[in-house]
């Protein structure tokens, strides 16, 4: 069972937060109440400080699940990072509807969001919200008087987290406000363009590779970004390059993942018996699997908490006639299903198939009905031995961001896609622990199917069916452009359009091609 076993933590409805590193407790910065000149003077005082950039994947606010949010304007679990995130990369696709009547929430499977939507709105603010607090530490720790590697080693985490936002801004919105250390504050952002946008990441984490000064998988600290999540994003960069700049990067994405393959990571495949291995990389001692996880969101049922992040998958999965005591939570919001057309990409036999159908129809004929299409049971609150995360009204489970599976599946594309590279024994160890036959000639179409299975409610799938070109066009399942059957829908949708509110803010802000 864990405790606090992060760097960062936060307790229910407290104004104080607590952290730790091993054995270190820290408490976060209050800017209200220091200046970082007067605390930073030691490296519990950078653990502190930085805890509040890896803070916000994590919760909603720094006051608990139901203090201030971040995010003024809407609920604070529904602003929350990888919930917004959620909403973006899944509800758009086969893969998961919501079936609330919240605001706008049914738009995003519908398909027919609008540039005032508040959902889009809150996970933009978000992103820049994490783009601004790793400014900000950067700009403060840069000239901080420590131990040149301990400075740079934490300066470079902060850059790996505001790339990763900046990633999504990449790949969710595309010409966006843009802004480092070196901007000037209180100055209006300009916009970037998503080309720039791609060669600035690009160059900003190859820096960040080329220096050497994040810790190597094996030496992380619990909860830091290592060298291998810098690695893993500009794998991704490669790997949706096409997309982004109408130029494709395989063979690159290619020399990164044999890169990665190199710094000793592997499947987790021994189970301790009561799950799967595969179950257990989304269980709440799933920080245990490091062979594999390279880089997640940390949660604590007590000292994390939010109605946001493994919170909202795990209860909004679960519903109807499931017994939440097998998911291990109180009880289930009943709101996240699967279409037929997904579930139908499972074999009987795939270990992967972790869904509940006992008392839900397949077909979801009135979206709005939790019991219309099959429940998602991969996110449990149980831990691998069978016990119970330490909350039942809050999870242990953390969200893997990053995995060596996914490593390898990138590795079949690429291959697939003409890059030299050994994709197809990449491909075949993540079908072995799934327990399937392996293919020794996977298609493209095989592969896409193969990332569904094993990547599913992890938030890749809207940018998968984007890069084979399956989003807007040429794939359709049930209320796809609001129709039961589905339908085709408008090809500027596979971007999302720039908050209405924060073009009216700065004037230099245009908006995304086909949205008014």
């Amino acid at each position: 069972m864990k405790t606090i076993k992060n760097i960062l933590g936060i307790v229910a409805a407290a104004a104080a937060l607590t952290a730790c590193v091993g054995d270190l407790n820290v408490t976060p910065i209050d800017p209200n109440a220091n200046t970082v000149d007067k605390v930073l003077v030691s490296k519990e005082a950078l653990d502190s400080y930085i805890s509040g950039v890896y803070l916000g994947f994590a919760t909603s606010g720094y006051y608990g699940p139901n203090g201030d949010p971040s995010i003024s304007g809407l609920d604070g679990g529904a602003s929350q990072y990888i919930r917004g995130l959620y909403h973006h990369q899944e509800l758009t696709t086969d893969e998961s509807v919501c079936g609330w009547n919240d605001q706008t929430i049914k738009n995003f499977h519908y398909m027919n969001w609008t540039t005032d939507d508040t959902f889009i709105y809150a996970f933009y603010s978000r992103i820049f919200m994490q783009v601004s607090a790793a400014n900000e530490f950067i700009r403060e720790v840069k000239d901080a008087d420590f131990d040149a590697s301990l400075k740079n080693r934490y300066i470079d985490e902060a850059r790996t987290l505001r790339a990763i936002a900046y990633f999504h801004a990449l790949d969710c919105f595309g010409n966006v406000p843009f802004s480092t250390e070196e901007s000037v504050v209180g100055v209006t952002p300009e916009q970037i363009s998503r080309a720039d946008l791609y060669a600035w990441l690009e160059n900003e984490l190859q820096d960040i590779i080329s220096g050497n000064n994040l810790a190597a998988k094996g030496s992380v600290e619990p909860g830091h970004a290592s060298m291998g999540a810098a690695k893993f994003l500009l794998a991704k960069l490669y790997l949706n390059a096409q997309v982004y700049t109408g130029t494709a990067r395989w063979n690159e994405c290619a020399n990164v993942l044999k890169d990665i393959m190199d710094d000793g990571y592997s499947l987790h495949t021994t189970s301790q018996g009561v799950y799967s291995a595969y179950q257990e990389l989304f269980l709440a001692d799933n920080d245990r699997c490091t062979e594999e996880i390279i880089f997640s969101v940390q949660q604590d049922g007590l000292y994390t908490q939010s109605y946001g992040c493994t919170n909202y998958i795990i209860f909004a999965s679960t519903g109807g006639e499931m017994d939440p005591d097998q998911v291990g939570i109180s009880s289930g919001w009943g709101g996240l299903r699967m279409t037929p057309e997904f579930f139908n990409k499972f074999a009987n036999d795939d270990q992967r198939k972790l869904f509940y159908t006992a008392t839900q129809k397949g077909s979801i004929d009135d979206i709005g009905d939790f019991t219309n299409g099959y429940a998602f049971m991969k996110f449990l609150n149980r831990t691998s031995d069978g016990g119970y995360g330490q909350e039942q009204g809050f999870v242990d489970t953390d969200f893997p961001m990053m995995r060596y599976a996914d490593v390898l599946l990138m590795a079949a594309e690429c291959q697939a896609r003409g890059a030299s590279i050994d994709g197809v024994a990449a491909f075949n160890q993540v079908r072995e622990r799934a327990g399937l036959n392996p293919i020794f000639a996977p298609t493209l179409d095989d592969i896409l199917d193969e990332r569904a299975r094993e990547l599913y409610q992890e938030c890749w799938r809207r940018s998968d069916l984007i890069r084979f070109g399956k989003f807007t066009s040429g794939y359709n399942w049930q209320w796809k452009g609001e129709t039961l059957e589905g339908k085709d829908v408008e090809a500027y949708r596979s971007l999302f359009p720039i908050p209405d509110s924060d073009r009216l803010a700065n004037s230099n802000l245009q908006q995304n091609e086909g949205y008014k």
